[in-house]
């Protein structure tokens, strides 16, 4: 597992590493006995190719595709401030830059609302950024977050997911009651287990965390231990990296998040939540297409116009 040394990273908006357990600005408290921190980092991996939408992706980051007004992780971002985080961590990879030029504080677009509001967030949250050495699957990609986590829980936002509302707030409020790593889920039907890693638990998921007994990636469904698949948002604590270290490569030489999560299932209490929300997943042509007409059709200004639009398409 490749580790990251704190001066091969580099930020925008800040010129200081951001401090953890020993640094002044700590901030944590006690809760029934236990000593909990207000979790205020977020890693976001985008080092992926997006092969599924070339020949797009050739030239474009899949994560700075649009979505109506914004490219998607410009809305991951969102999500991550409004979660009350601080400091973010973008992973990269070959032909992300323009993810990079996209967060850079824009003086000469003052007049633009939409930019206006992005330099706002900016001003209050630093953005880091790393890159991925090949695409080696999600959990190595997460282990090069392990200088920047600094011995603090963090949470992880995909870069090409977005969730209504924020996944990431309900996750930091499970982990400041309980202390745990929180992974949220979904339920999917049967015929799509197969896609999904899916959870494993004896507890009631009525709860708003409950507790989970084990992960298996993408089972068939007739041997699936439930219908909870991982949504892809996720709240870990610092010793996902130790078990991290433990995975083995998988077929494709990949390091698999949900390996590392199942060795963390078997060392300590990991929890899950059953969001109830929308997920709009941007990995794909069709749900990316899916998500730009929800997204327009509950904007306020474009929302009358796409209406119309699609009664005159399907009358």
């Amino acid at each position: 597992m490749a580790r990251i040394r704190q001066d091969r990273l580099y930020r925008q908006n800040s010129h200081r590493w951001p401090q953890g357990r020993a640094g002044k600005k700590d901030s944590r408290y006690v809760r029934r006995g236990v000593l909990v921190k207000t979790v205020t980092k977020a890693v976001i991996p985008a080092a992926g190719l997006g092969t599924r939408f070339l020949p797009i992706t050739k030239s474009m980051p899949k994560e700075m595709i649009p979505v109506v007004h914004k490219p998607v992780i410009h809305y991951v971002v969102e999500e991550a401030y409004l979660s009350g985080i601080k400091d973010i961590l973008i992973i990269t990879g070959k032909g992300k830059r323009a993810i990079e030029d996209y967060f850079d504080l824009d003086k000469n677009a003052s007049g633009n609302e939409m930019i206006h509001s992005l330099d706002e967030i900016l001003g209050r949250i630093n953005i880091y950024y790393t890159r991925q050495k090949g695409v080696r699957g999600l959990g190595d990609a997460i282990g090069h977050a392990e200088a920047f986590a600094g011995g603090d829980p963090f949470a992880v936002l995909l870069g090409d997911t977005i969730t209504i509302p924020p996944c990431t707030m309900a996750l930091g409020s499970i982990y400041e009651k309980h202390g745990k790593s929180v992974i949220a889920v979904e339920k999917v039907p049967r015929d799509m287990i197969q896609n999904y890693g899916i959870v494993a638990t004896s507890d009631d998921t009525r709860k708003d965390a409950f507790v989970i007994d084990d992960l298996i990636e993408k089972p068939v469904p007739e041997h699936a231990p439930s219908d909870l698949a991982i949504l892809g948002s996720y709240l870990l604590t610092p010793e996902i990296f130790d078990c991290l270290r433990e995975v083995t490569p998988d077929r494709k030489g990949e390091i698999q998040l949900t390996d590392a999560l199942r060795i963390l299932a078997r060392k300590e209490t990991v929890l899950g939540h059953v969001f109830n929300g929308r997920r709009l997943d941007i990995g794909n042509k069709i749900d990316w297409l899916k998500a730009n007409i929800e997204l327009a059709l509950a904007d306020p200004e474009l929302g009358p116009h796409v209406e119309e639009f699609i009664r005159r398409l399907c009358p």
